[in-house]
């Protein structure tokens, strides 16, 4: 798997459950020997909502709710094998989404 590398982008609502995800694999990555560069934090999304309180009396008060997604990327350079297997069979945490581009 020479001139290869794996861009892994992870993205969850707590931030804390992410970096421990991200330690995961970078830790992962650097015991069967490839190179990782990362974990980068990229900017993070706020989707806002605005909702009406009440249909009826207060109909000019809102409540603003927001969402936040964190979202960290990172690469491996030069994987083997073992490192492949060994990403394959992580286990991470359900609130963390993991995208994989060889």
């Amino acid at each position: 798997m020479a001139d290869q590398k794996i861009r892994i982008r992870l993205k969850a609502y707590d931030y804390k459950l992410l970096d421990r995800s991200a330690e995961d694999i970078v830790d992962t990555a650097k015991r069967t020997g490839a190179r990782v560069a990362g974990p980068i934090p990229l900017p993070t999304m706020i989707n806002k909502f605005c909702v009406n309180r009440s249909p009826h009396v207060d109909k000019k008060s809102r409540e603003q709710f927001e969402i936040r997604t964190h979202v960290r990327m990172m690469d491996i350079v030069q994987p083997t094998p073992q490192t492949v297997d060994q990403l394959m069979r992580l286990d991470l945490p359900a609130g963390v989404d993991v995208e994989i581009k060889l």
